[in-house]
């Protein structure tokens, strides 16, 4: 009997250290859009030398990260034909131990219209959204698919044209979300502003914000639980709503605008607090109900803060982490700072990750473990450190990808990285401009 109970508990904890050995990485920002990476046995310094990709294989431009699931890394890209604006966009599986093409699906594009033009990166910038096994993916200009992930066969597809979409900027960018039956994207339509489709054919389910007078923005959704209900957040150019993701129902809404319509980022959760960061003008802080839907603004950045004059933060890309209080996020001009959760006051900062202290400075912050985080800066380095509520340290950094998009401001390199990696099953898959690649952080 002892021996079995000892074989029992062994194979448990076998089991157990297992679960955290290996994990997908479905959608933007890992399962949940959290940012956090469960596995264990990272690395917390480099190989001399540098990091060696275990595959690396040529694709085009696109501001959209990988997505992983399944043994497969699904990307998109877009390639330019006769100008800048016109071209093909594809999606990609690739085997996610060598690189190998599985499948690929590409429609033709014209980044033209105005919506797109006005900004000048080319190529999707919604990553790819795996739901058990299909996988949704959203073209720049507003073409959502349903395809197979092991076959990359079509199973569905609309057009937000359809709906005379008419989002500004960066075109449709905002990361397809998949809740329960339904996977919702923010459409911009005349009438319909964020619309839910039935996950299995494609059928209109719901919609919202059909009132909206202005832009619908470039911020991605996501579905908390809070109040003892699944809620669908929303961060619109002049508000925070959450919406019943069932139903597309209004729970609440806490009034913040967004100075240009300019909203990249996407709202972070932790336990009852809810907060949302823009480069212009600041952070705000939510506190969410816990009986019931709702929400109430507990502070927000001062009415004349700026980019440039500021002690709060004004984050661009890069989405705020928070842990047991603190906040940690890339400020406007690169600064790493930690604020209080409940007061939005600044603890410390660094240039450190960053270096270069450049307008719009980005970088992409995920946890590992405790206080690790993995830190992909705009220079295509990534950074291993550890934050706490003291202070930045520094555990090593190296080369990870060259930095080649152009963005269109003054910077020492001439160019930058501004897409989000993915971190699975003991690996990150990175890109740029020209090439993705596959590199281990296993110990």
């Amino acid at each position: 009997m002892h021996k079995i109970l000892v074989l029992t508990t062994t194979l448990l904890l076998t089991i157990g250290t297992m679960a955290v050995q290996a994990e997908d990485w479905p959608e933007f920002r890992g399962k949940g859009r959290v940012g956090i990476w469960n596995e264990t046995n990272t690395i917390d310094k480099f190989p001399d030398g540098g990091l060696e990709p275990i595959w690396r294989v040529p694709i085009h431009a696109g501001m959209s990260g990988p997505a992983v699931a399944d043994g497969r890394v699904l990307i998109t890209d877009f390639k330019a034909e006769d100008d800048f604006y016109r071209g093909t966009e594809r999606v990609l599986a690739l085997d996610e131990e060598t690189g190998d093409i599985l499948w690929t699906r590409e429609w033709k594009v014209d980044y033209s219209a105005s919506h797109v033009s006005m900004m000048p990166w080319g190529g999707p910038f919604a990553t790819p959204s795996v739901d058990d096994d299909r996988v949704y993916v959203l073209g720049r200009t507003g073409e959502l698919m349903a395809l197979k992930v092991e076959t990359g066969d079509l199973l569905w597809e609309t057009d937000f044209k359809d709906y005379d979409s008419e989002t500004m900027g960066n075109g449709s960018s905002a990361h397809p979300i998949v809740e329960g039956d339904v996977v919702i994207g923010f459409v911009g339509g005349v009438n319909a502003n964020v619309v839910a489709f039935d996950k299995m054919t494609g059928e209109e389910v719901w919609t919202a914000l059909n009132d909206l007078k202005h832009d619908i923005g470039g911020s991605a959704p996501i579905v908390i639980t809070a109040g003892g209900a699944r809620q669908l957040i929303i961060w619109h150019p002049t508000a925070v709503v959450s919406l019943d993701p069932a139903t597309g129902t209004k729970y609440w809404e806490v009034p913040f605008k967004a100075y240009g319509n300019v909203n990249p980022g996407l709202p972070v959760q932790s336990g009852n607090l809810l907060m949302i960061s823009s480069f212009n003008l600041g952070s705000m802080m939510m506190e969410l109900d816990e009986t019931k839907p709702g929400a109430r603004m507990i502070w927000k950045a001062r009415e004349d803060a700026s980019d440039v004059d500021t002690d709060g933060l004004h984050a661009l890309f890069s989405p705020p982490m928070m842990k047991d209080g603190f906040i940690y996020g890339i400020c406007s001009y690169g600064q790493l700072r930690a604020l209080g959760a409940t007061t939005g006051e600044r603890v410390w900062e660094s240039q450190s990750p960053m270096g270069e202290r450049a307008r719009f400075s980005s970088a992409f912050l995920v946890r590992n473990g405790e206080d690790k985080y993995f830190i992909n800066n705009d220079r295509g380095e990534l950074i291993i450190a550890r934050l706490t509520p003291e202070q930045y340290i520094e555990l090593d950094r190296t080369q990870l990808v060259e930095p080649i998009t152009r963005p269109y401001n003054r910077r020492r390199l001439g160019a930058v990285s501004w897409m989000h990696p993915a971190y699975a099953n003991g690996k990150i898959f990175a890109r740029n401009d020209a090439e993705i690649i596959a590199v281990s952080l296993k110990k």
